[in-house]
């Protein structure tokens, strides 16, 4: 091709793609380019959540695929997500509490199935199940940052109105300046969700320090080994675990100042029902409640709380009622729950 006819060429390609480009409209070109922008920002969340799904969910020696989809994963003690935390870095594992509070002693443990073991599967020796975090759950936080962390204030029935959306119905022990633990039966329900995005639970709460402070220290159940400052959970007579004394601040003393037990609602709307759905003076068979509640005193006994108040901020959609019985294993309870408001 002579030189001529190539520099001719090449003007009328370059006009080519100048008249390509020049027919995007201003509009046209800033849609372009926060697609664009999007589409970089989405890819590299995906990159996050995929580095941060490979730090969480470690090598199984064993894999149980559950009937409701979820994959559990039978993960060695050792190997479990919770020592990568800083603070645990030369943890010793206990086993079993070096002490527990008297009344326990003897308490026959009795089976209990979750529904990836409803059918008699079990993970080996010295590995514990754990469920397997899907990218779908680390999508659903706003951010990955923030995945499986709480802010400051959430879910506390003390600091109602300052968590939005999060509605109680809760008894809180009085009486006593300091608490080591507590135990309660708790009676579960399957309340229907209102809004995706909702929960409806029943638990309970030890608690210590100060919100206002930013050292709100919570365990959401469990009672605590004084000999060896861990706050251990038992469940049904067995031990399932223990939190760390070396992860708190107050509550590395082994005191608590706080106890309570009921229900907690995530619902902006305030629609979706705790519990049954019932409200409490509608009573056995209907509320939700938790009985035989006690607590742990300074002498590592099991005791009656002396007194509790009751914490609904919105009676009308969600209500907590108390009583005592001496003449049957009920002890001090509660009733608590509602259909949600209109």
């Amino acid at each position: 091709m002579a030189g001529g006819a190539w520099l001719q060429l090449q003007v009328a390609l370059l006009l080519l793609v100048a008249l390509i480009f020049s027919t995007l409209s201003p509009s046209e070109a800033e849609a372009e380019a926060e697609a664009a922008a999007a589409t970089s920002t989405n890819l590299r969340r995906r990159q996050e959540v995929q580095s941060l799904l490979k730090r969480l969910n470690k090598p199984p020696l064993a894999t149980i695929q559950s009937p409701d989809g979820d994959i559990i994963d039978c993960v060695h003690i050792s190997k479990q997500p919770a020592f990568d935390h800083p603070l645990l870095k030369n943890h010793t594992i206990q086993m079993r509490p070096s002490i527990q509070p008297s009344g326990m002693y003897g308490e026959a443990a009795r089976p209990f199935t979750q529904t990836w073991n409803q059918n008699g599967e079990k993970c080996p020796d010295n590995t514990i199940p754990i469920r397997r975090t899907k990218e779908e759950d680390v999508m659903r936080a706003t951010s990955v940052a923030t995945f499986g962390k709480k802010t400051h204030g959430s879910h506390h029935p003390r600091l109602a109105g300052v968590t939005d959306g999060h509605h109680y119905g809760v008894a809180s022990a009085t009486g006593d300046a300091n608490y080591y633990g507590t135990k309660a039966t708790i009676n579960l329900w399957q309340p229907t969700i209102a809004t995706s995005g909702d929960f409806s639970l029943a638990q309970l709460w030890i608690s210590a320090g100060s919100y206002q402070n930013k050292d709100l220290n919570t365990i959401e159940a469990g009672w605590q080994d004084l000999a060896g400052g861990n706050w251990w959970l038992q469940v049904q007579g067995k031990y399932v675990g223990y939190w760390p004394s070396s992860i708190f601040t107050h509550l590395q003393t082994g005191v608590a100042d706080t106890v309570e037990w009921g229900g907690e609602v995530n619902s902006p709307r305030s629609t979706t029902p705790m519990g049954s759905g019932h409200f409490p003076k509608e009573g056995f068979g209907k509320a939700t409640y938790s009985k035989a509640i006690q607590v742990v005193d300074s002498s590592n006994n099991l005791k009656s709380p002396n007194g509790v108040s009751l914490i609904a901020p919105l009676p009308n959609c969600y209500s907590v009622m108390t009583g005592f019985s001496s003449t049957t294993s009920w002890g001090t309870y509660i009733y608590y729950g509602g259909s949600g408001c209109p």
